[in-house]
């Protein structure tokens, strides 16, 4: 299987957010950045593998700025590193005002996404691997090489601290 470019799968999906996403404070509520981040992570991930890709978690996701109704919420997603069955996709959230064209755009969160790809029995099923092409493609899978490495060692640890 050949190896792809981050590139290949990018993608960035937009949100006008409006009363409907509005939390009791007034600002747009979290669940909705998340579920725009989920659903951008999932069509990267799904583009990359050449079919069917589950979340299988959320590593850490950052909110930095709230966004308000009127506002347009933009999430860009890659791939950031790709294993045999498993990849990781990071997210960045960007908004800016609907009515003031030229603003620039205010980073208000970023995620990162494990997703499995499955076959038709759910099964986990092979991923071309990644091959970055620019040196921040390059930084991205270095990084995702380190939260990967953190995950499976808090994995460990958890699992030897409940079978005392």
């Amino acid at each position: 299987m050949e190896s792809l470019p981050p590139s290949y799968g990018r993608v960035s999906l937009t949100l006008l957010a409006g009363q409907a996403h509005v939390n009791l404070l007034g600002n747009v509520h979290g669940g909705e950045v998340m579920r725009l981040v989920d659903s951008t992570a999932g069509a990267v991930a799904q583009r990359h593998s050449g079919g069917p890709a589950v979340t299988a978690a959320m590593d850490e996701m950052a909110f930095l700025a709230p966004v308000h109704v009127g506002d347009i919420l933009r999430a860009t997603a890659q791939v950031n590193w790709a294993g045999r069955t498993s990849m990781e996709v990071g997210v960045r959230v960007e908004s800016e005002p609907w009515n003031q064209a030229g603003t620039e755009p205010v980073h208000v969160a970023s995620a990162y996404l494990v997703f499995v790809a499955i076959d038709a029995d759910g099964k986990p099923r092979q991923i071309p691997g990644l091959e970055p092409q620019e040196a921040k493609e390059v930084r991205r899978m270095r990084e995702a090489e380190i939260r990967r490495a953190h995950r499976l060692a808090r994995k460990t640890e958890i699992d030897e601290g409940r079978s005392r």
